[in-house]
């Protein structure tokens, strides 16, 4: 059953349109929608939960032991970081993803990129390595440090599938594919949630992951990849192709028109890869330039150290 569906099951009123396969047409998308559209009741919502709990229980163990955790890596991580994944999956948002391109754009640019970057500045990892038993701690570094791990965190690697994945599902006919199978769907999602987080993690450099490259480096791949979101939102604005196929069009939605809301979803992602792009970038600056001041710091104390040491040895000599 489609996300179509799910919306008719919670609105009382009936529709004149007829969907694709049959189906009634769902009613016409607004802001309220989005908060009375929610759904609870799918696999996404276990593991939301779940990774919260445990996230909260690692830090509730690390107060126990008289260890501080920041308090901004916990809002990173249960905000913007898991609570951006449900509010475009588990809301209005998500419902009306197979209905609206817009909309599917839009739970793109979030689960491929705004999330992934703060549940990385959460720092899951760290915070695990510091509260799992030995046994357990070992493991998870085993598979850290794993030479797949290594593979798809090397940036080259991690960069390459983050831009040729969005251009292998919207100009195949894998999208439509998904559109039409609702597990499909759903494991792009997971997919862009991953694809985001093996990009974004190592840049970040928070969690002690393979294949984090010098900050000048990080900076660069972030400046290259701006060119790929705006080329792949100017050419689904600029597309004489409905993407999806046919799918749009056999919705029979009086209330959107296919094309119009492919001009919008191009520029969603055009607009919203550049901004998420630069905002980054100025992320990685930020992180560079307080590396050069601990740098710089730790050589002063150093050569404080040499200098303390010299006089010692002439007042003694």
């Amino acid at each position: 059953m489609l996300h179509v569906d799910q919306i008719l099951a919670v609105t009382s009123a009936a529709p004149a349109t007829l969907a694709a396969g049959g189906e009634a047409a769902p009613p016409p998308f607004d802001v309220a929608r989005v908060l009375t559209e929610t759904r609870l009741d799918s696999w996404l919502t276990l593991g939301l939960v779940l990774a919260a709990g445990l996230y909260l229980y690692g830090v509730h163990r690390l107060r126990l032991r008289g260890d501080r955790w920041p308090v901004i890596r916990t809002v990173a991580f249960l905000g913007p970081g898991l609570g951006g994944i449900a509010l475009v999956t588990l809301t209005g948002l998500g419902a009306y993803d197979t209905a609206l391109l817009s909309v599917h754009m839009v739970q793109h640019m979030v689960l491929s990129m705004i999330a992934p970057i703060f549940l990385a500045l959460g720092a899951p990892v760290t915070l695990a390595l510091r509260t799992l038993p030995v046994r357990p701690r070992k493991r998870l570094l085993a598979i850290v440090h794993s030479r797949i791990a290594r593979i798809y965190s090397f940036p080259l690697v991690a960069f390459t599938i983050f831009v040729v994945n969005p251009f292998a599902l919207y100009f195949t006919d894998l999208y439509e594919f998904t559109l039409r199978h609702e597990w499909a769907h759903e494991l792009v999602h997971a997919h862009f949630i991953a694809t985001g987080c093996v990009f974004f993690w190592p840049l970040l450099g928070l969690d002690p992951l393979p294949g984090r490259w010098p900050y000048p480096a990080r900076a660069l791949l972030m400046v290259l990849s701006v060119p790929f979101h705006t080329v792949l939102g100017l050419t689904i604005m600029q597309s004489t192709t409905l993407f999806g196929g046919d799918w749009y069009p056999s919705l029979n939605l009086s209330w959107s028109n296919p094309w119009e809301d492919q001009v919008v979803a191009g520029g969603v992602l055009w607009a919203g890869g550049e901004f998420v792009s630069v905002t980054m970038l100025a992320v990685l600056v930020v992180q560079w330039i307080k590396q050069s001041e601990r740098e710089a710091r730790r050589l002063d104390r150093e050569l404080d150290r040499q200098e303390a040491r010299r006089k010692a040895a002439e007042a003694s000599a």
